[in-house]
């Protein structure tokens, strides 16, 4: 049983002991920490918070005390209930809120529950303001208002449907192109909110035809909830069995993305971001971001179309900044996240069907084909448990000082490029472990290469 606090947020798993899992007493303390932290930063002002959840088992009972502890400091609420991470992010500037609260784990498993916070642009929050968070909880000191000056609680459920009314008004999003394809597709929501998003965006997309497994928003995951090829079976036989098109999976709040292709083979999360960001910078070349641990196929496809691309330290926030910074028309993350500047800053797997369903159907191609038309790389993503005496900078050292006639970059752990290949290996911001990445154009030499520094690593600790 886990609890983190980071300046990436609070996660853990429920029940157990205060500071050692998610309890109601470590969400009270996070939240009264968040709300003061808010209140530092506006003074003398009536504040507002936007929260929204997935469909987690746990999520209603975090949403009670998150509520009640809000009201208690005096914050007025706005609960959207039911959402997805994306939608909630959207609801905070058009509620001209101070900020927002999303209640999920993302792709952790059902016992997993965490807070993620926003600032007023519906944005994360960054490494500064998690730090100055971090110290609000340290030092336990908060104020409550009076009887008088309780916050206030209005629910709205209308923000699923204005998100999806913004994605179809976005420039490169093509209904007409979608509904000349007459796609099939299957959908796989992880018994999510994506259950409820999914389906009514891929209607007003006007797919010809949708089937839906595993789409009852009651947080029951049949399957781990992390959209990776190990986990997607059922879809793939879904996709075969309905002879769609493709298939469609998300996680339980909705910001990452991947496909299956009409043979069932799995199209990769990693060219999620690939194949949408070719899409717009064909139409609009521009610059590129995503994160260290990403294929080197978005870079590819960005200088093909006339950009630039650059590469960011591992996290979300951190890819928002350096594409505030570049200037860049697309961005995200290879794990399915895509975040297009436009609509708004954050991974958004509603803005990344719209646009990929759009350039599938232009492009007039099979899954199958369409991935193939892509440079090809395999990553080979492998993860080792940690102890908490664990020095992770000790060992990124040796590892360092071993291969120091290797290209390196050192702003997020430490990766290390090869002429035709890399692995990147850095300590995971929301699970106890070391994610090791690597990456090849052969399948084997990736998994190789990935294990051979797993052993590496093992051997040091």
């Amino acid at each position: 049983m886990t609890l983190i606090k980071s300046i990436s947020g609070i996660r853990g798993t429920i029940g157990g002991k205060p500071n050692e899992n998610l309890t109601p007493i470590d969400i009270v303390e996070s939240i009264s920490a968040y709300g003061s932290w808010l209140k530092n930063n506006h003074v003398n002002k009536k504040l507002k918070i936007v929260i929204g959840r997935d469909a987690r088992i746990s999520g209603k009972m975090v949403e009670n005390i998150c509520i009640g502890t809000l009201q208690a400091m005096g914050i007025d609420v706005v609960n959207i209930g039911l959402s997805t991470t994306p939608t909630v992010e959207i609801a905070v500037p058009l509620e001209n809120a101070d900020g927002g609260i999303i209640l999920t784990a993302s792709h952790n498993p059902k016992q997993w529950n965490a807070l993620k916070l926003l600032n007023n642009k519906g944005e994360f929050i960054n490494a500064d303001d998690g730090k100055q968070l971090l110290d609000f909880i340290a030092k336990n000191e908060f104020s409550f208002s009076s009887v008088d000056d309780l916050g206030e609680v209005t629910f709205k459920d209308n923000y699923i449907d204005e998100h999806i009314n913004q994605v179809l008004n976005l420039d490169h999003v093509d209904v007409d192109a979608i509904e000349k394809a007459e796609l099939n597709v299957v959908i796989d929501a992880v018994n999510s909110t994506g259950g409820i998003v999914i389906p009514k965006l891929l209607k007003a997309l006007k797919c010809k035809q949708i089937s839906e497994i595993y789409c009852t928003p009651n947080g029951d995951f049949p399957h781990n909830p992390e959209p990776l090829p190990e986990h997607l079976e059922d879809l793939s036989n879904m996709v075969i069995e309905k002879n769609a098109d493709l298939g469609i999976v998300v996680d339980p709040d909705v910001d990452r993305l991947a496909f299956v292709c009409e043979n069932g083979e799995v199209f990769g999360e990693e060219y999620t971001l690939v194949a949408v960001a070719d899409h717009i910078t064909d139409k609009k070349p521009g610059n590129s971001v995503s994160n260290l641990s990403s294929t080197r196929a978005l870079a590819d496809v960005t200088i093909k179309n006339g950009g630039e691309y650059y590469a960011s330290a591992v996290g979300e926030v951190n890819v928002v900044e350096m594409m505030k910074a570049k200037n860049a028309v697309i961005g995200g993350e290879g794990n399915g996240g895509v975040i297009l500047p436009e609509l708004h800053y954050g991974r958004d797997a509603l803005v990344g069907i719209a646009l990929f369903l759009t350039y599938l159907s232009n492009k007039k191609l099979k899954m199958s084909e369409l991935k193939n038309s892509f440079p090809q790389y395999t990553i080979s993503k492998n993860k080792l448990a940690l102890s908490d005496t664990t020095d992770i900078d000790l060992l990124l050292e040796k590892i360092s000082k071993k291969y120091k006639n290797v290209k390196q970059n050192k702003i997020d752990g430490l990766k290390l490029e090869f002429e035709n290949e890399w692995v990147h290996m850095r300590k995971s911001n929301t699970e106890p472990i070391i994610r090791i990445y690597a990456e090849s154009e052969n399948e084997k030499t990736a998994h190789n290469l990935g294990e051979r520094f797993v052993k590496e690593l093992k051997s040091l600790i």
